[in-house]
């Protein structure tokens, strides 16, 4: 919806405004510049990025038009789960809790939960470190360092696509010059025209400088920044995770541990403490 509407206004106050003033917007449809910018514009796109970058393109455009994928519920949710969790090692131990990790797709617990469930990366993540707790490890420094190793990379992977993104937004307006330049020497090769066709043929070839900085700062640019907006808004599902572990794992009890997590969460999508108590309150039946 936000890029609908964006796109609406950016449409209509630059050729609206355009042809207010007296512009004919006629002039403004030169295809072949178009063609020039934008298709120049994808081949640098795909001789500059890795081969897993151009597969996320199609997620990329659905990322972008969708927005974060967690609402408030989706949080609500991800504490219940972690509450769930972190008590059924308190009450039954580790050895419960390895019978939720080594097959996750088949646990009761983890399914009972299908936000979360459904987040391939965030059940490996869990399912990693508290592999690890079974294993003995419970250095908690160690594995917060781990964490943010693993983050880092997981961050790393998501910027790859906003850089792509911002390439081309870099990008088009250099490509623009390109166009009005094959724009003039078109001209300069016509200039035993008359002065109508020739300023024709001007007003042509200035449309790519005009195209290639539109799109770059009307639509690639804000579409670079919406999807660094999104990625880091997703990314706190994964700090709560992190800090919901950390705080299980040095000790303290499930409703601590789960209150650490909260507390990792933007304010926005934030549950209040009584709604994570609300959400966790019929939880026995489930674990």
């Amino acid at each position: 919806m936000r890029l609908i509407v964006g796109s609406i206004i950016v449409f209509v106050c630059v050729f609206g405004g355009y042809a207010a003033m007296g512009g004919k917007l006629l002039v403004l449809w030169q295809p072949w510049e178009y063609v020039i910018i934008l298709g120049a514009a994808i081949g640098a796109f795909v001789i500059g990025n890795p081969g897993p970058v151009l597969k996320a393109v199609p997620g990329m455009f659905g990322t972008i038009i969708k927005g974060p994928k967690y609402k408030k519920a989706a949080y609500v949710e991800l504490l219940a789960m972690q509450y769930s969790l972190y008590r059924l090692v308190q009450q039954k131990g580790l050895l419960a809790v390895e019978q939720q990790i080594e097959n996750p797709s088949e646990s009761e617990l983890f399914n009972s939960f299908p936000t979360f469930a459904a987040n391939h990366h965030a059940v490996e993540f869990v399912c990693d470190y508290m592999r690890m707790v079974t294993m003995g490890v419970n250095n908690v420094h160690e594995i917060d360092a781990l964490m943010d190793e693993e983050l880092e990379t997981h961050h790393q992977e998501q910027e790859r696509i906003v850089a792509a993104m911002q390439g081309i937004a870099d990008g088009t307006p250099a490509l623009g010059i390109v166009a009005a330049v094959l724009g003039v020497i078109k001209t300069m090769g016509s200039i035993s025209e008359p002065p109508a066709v020739l300023g024709g043929l001007i007003a042509g070839a200035l449309v790519g400088t005009f195209f290639g900085v539109f799109v770059a700062y009307g639509f690639f640019g804000p579409m670079a920044q919406s999807l660094k907006g999104t990625f880091e808004a997703e990314s706190k599902y994964y700090m709560s995770l992190k800090a919901g572990l950390l705080a299980h794992i040095s000790g303290q009890p499930a409703v601590m541990a789960v209150e650490f997590a909260r507390k990792a969460l933007m304010s926005d999508v934030r549950p209040t403490f009584s709604e994570v108590e609300a959400a966790t309150s019929d939880l026995p039946s489930k674990t």
